[in-house]
């Protein structure tokens, strides 16, 4: 693809182009699930691929997740490298065993010698307005299941590159994309490509706390950020992008730095993903910390209905409350 000249781009875009170019380029790659074919998916991710590739590499599927993803596997395993969407979060359960029991082990199950080079796409997280069946965050699931490689980018530009990257990838990558930041712009020249998968990133410098973000909850984090400037408050906020891998040595460093950290993300709080992160960083970190980890999350409940969202997820003013129990007098 010739590069283009930087413009605004959305995320939704974004990923439009990272596919486009995936198919264009590689004949084993197809696109398939709900709705993605002429309608271009329910969120427009898909728009006009089928109109240019045809049927044979763009398609809708039944509406039968493990279908779906059960197909993707023997695809994978004869060469093709599918790309798959779940349409909604809460729509992958249903294929939750065919990921868990076949995605995940099959490299390990045949010792290395078949590979699944497949990707499954979730748009995942609230702030949509949308029910619970809408707007899971399934993440703790997938990082938790040992053969998985999990990413969840913030913004356009890594949403290209992650996208590209991750179907290349000779293993399969649950690609999960943030539904409240589809429509979120930035100013990109495609192709983009920016740090690879396992690798997190510093996107704004400070020197008092690390607030640890990922997807939806980037925005959130540089938010708090530029309010706590009023407070004289030096917020650094790392973005993720790839929850599994996990990238150790960005987030000890600035744990390092800051002596402080906080975890954020919209996940339910009880076994969810700032758990790991919090775990490791105590474990790597524990004398460079002067205070304990916080975790500042979605509540432990179903996801409520559209009218109660915005008081279950985390805002800048609950970030900045939390960050306001630590003992600040201490080294």
């Amino acid at each position: 693809m010739t590069t283009t000249e930087a413009k605004p781009i959305t995320m939704a875009a974004a990923l439009n182009a990272a596919l486009r170019d995936a198919i264009a380029e590689d004949p084993t790659v197809v696109v398939y699930g709900e709705d993605v074919g002429p309608l271009g998916g329910v969120f427009r991710v898909t728009d006009g691929l089928q109109a240019e590739f045809g049927e044979n590499r763009v398609w809708d599927s039944p509406l039968a997740e493990s279908g779906i993803v059960g197909t993707a596997v023997g695809m994978a395993m004869y060469g093709m490298r599918p790309v798959v969407e779940m349409q909604f979060d809460a729509f992958s359960y249903p294929a939750f065993e065919q990921i868990v029991s076949h995605v995940a082990k099959m490299h390990n199950r045949t010792k290395g010698r078949v590979a699944l080079p497949m990707v499954i796409r979730i748009p995942a997280s609230g702030g949509i307005g949308g029910v619970e069946h809408h707007s899971d965050s399934s993440e703790a699931y997938w990082t938790h299941t040992p053969g998985l490689t999990v990413v969840m980018p913030s913004n356009p530009a890594d949403a290209y590159s992650l996208m590209r990257e991750a179907i290349r990838s000779d293993d399969p990558v649950i690609f999960m994309e943030p539904k409240s930041r589809y429509w979120s712009k930035q100013e990109v020249a495609l192709p983009v490509t920016t740090e690879p998968i396992g690798t997190a990133k510093v996107v704004r410098e400070g020197t008092d706390v690390t607030l640890i973000a990922y997807g939806p909850t980037v925005a959130t984090a540089l938010e708090t950020a530029e309010m706590a400037e009023a407070e004289e408050l030096s917020i650094e906020v790392i973005d993720l992008r790839s929850l599994s891998p996990f990238d150790d040595a960005t987030v000890g460093a600035s744990v390092r730095k800051t002596s402080r950290a906080a975890v954020i993300h919209e996940a339910a709080q009880f076994g969810g993903f700032g758990a790991e992160v919090a775990a490791r960083v105590t474990e790597r970190e524990f004398y460079h910390l002067a205070a304990p980890i916080l975790r500042i999350t979605g509540f432990d409940i179903p996801y409520p209905s559209p009218k109660l969202e915005e008081y279950y997820l985390p805002t800048p003013e609950r970030i900045l409350n939390a960050l306001a129990t630590w003992e600040w007098e201490l080294p």
